[in-house]
């Protein structure tokens, strides 16, 4: 339950939680966890979109030799949760306003009114362009389209991979990816690629082949994915987009928070955003898109919500 009492020792007429969470992946849930076991009243609306639940296995998260997928995570940290109360309601959240002291967190036809927001939204990649939906997701689900070097760099050593982007992003991936094997194809996704002369050195320097496109055809062909490129389909062991990413930040925008040019939430060291109240953890904030970054700052997050909630209702047992 809410707290009884408001700030000024009035007994509220509607039922408020502390706090409620909009995002399910592994910032949202283990905030959750904290706030549970602060006592606190939260509900936690998951629309199902997380990108950890496309993770086939990640490895480099820690405690689970052998990786662990990314769905299985999920539902661990979901079972933990609710362990200790913490309230998961399978809905997406089409708007977020503020009416006073209140937040209210509006879905279909349901507004329920909390204290405090914290936003765990994530982001969104985007799919090499005209990519089928059930292509991607069998090309993903073996590894063969991946979208985070950092996660699974170390699983593509010595094979041959291809990067689509262009650019200074597409460039900063492949000699990412450069330290991890020594055959790689940077493929331009709509025609000629766009590449100045610093990038062009930095390429060549690293003997990383440059492809034209447009890519739009794509074909699994035994164990390596096909990309139709300027000079005909060409398959990989993988490959990777770089084609950047849609910050899920719309809801905490709306209600005022400030954010950077690419849509990420602007907070404080105590993930605090420019809107009393309205935290954010996760993909959503600038950072390291990495589990272990998300669950970190979900754990500063909770703390602060609990300390906050502290300086203007009573607590107590």
């Amino acid at each position: 339950m809410g707290r009884k009492m408001d700030a000024e020792g009035k007994s509220d007429t509607v039922h408020v939680d502390d706090c409620i969470i909009i995002g399910a992946g592994p910032a949202g849930l283990t905030a959750a966890i904290y706030l549970a076991r602060f006592h606190l009243s939260i509900r936690l609306f998951d629309c199902g979109t997380s990108r950890a639940a496309l993770i086939p296995r990640t490895h480099n998260h820690a405690g689970y030799p052998g990786g662990i997928r990314g769905t299985a995570l999920l539902a661990l940290m979901q079972q933990q949760a609710a362990e200790f109360g913490a309230v998961r309601e399978e809905r997406r959240v089409e708007s977020l306003r503020k009416d006073g002291q209140f937040f209210e967190v509006t879905t279909g036809e349901r507004t329920v009114k909390a204290r405090t927001v914290l936003i765990a939204t994530g982001v969104f990649n985007r799919h090499p362009p005209e990519m089928a939906d059930d292509l991607h997701d069998a090309a993903l689900e073996r590894g063969l389209l991946r979208y985070c070097p950092i996660c699974d760099g170390y699983e593509v050593t010595d094979r041959k991979v291809a990067v689509i982007g262009t650019g200074d992003h597409g460039t900063a991936e492949a000699l990412f990816l450069r330290g991890y094997t020594r055959d790689l194809t940077l493929i331009s996704p709509d025609g000629e690629h766009d590449l100045d002369d610093a990038c062009n050195t930095k390429l060549d320097e690293a003997g990383i082949i440059r492809k034209s496109g447009p890519c739009g055809s794509y074909a699994i062909e035994g164990d390596r994915l096909a990309v139709e490129t300027a000079d005909g389909m060409l398959a990989f062991d993988s490959v990777y987009p770089a084609l950047g990413s849609h910050i899920r930040s719309e809801l905490a925008v709306d209600v005022g928070a400030t954010a950077s040019e690419d849509g990420c939430l602007d907070v404080d060291e105590h993930q605090r955003t420019s809107v009393e109240g309205l935290f954010a953890a996760g993909d959503v904030v600038k950072g390291l898109d990495q589990i272990s970054h998300a669950m970190g700052q979900a754990g500063v997050a909770a703390t602060t919500i609990r300390n906050y909630l502290a300086d203007k209702y009573t607590l107590y047992r």
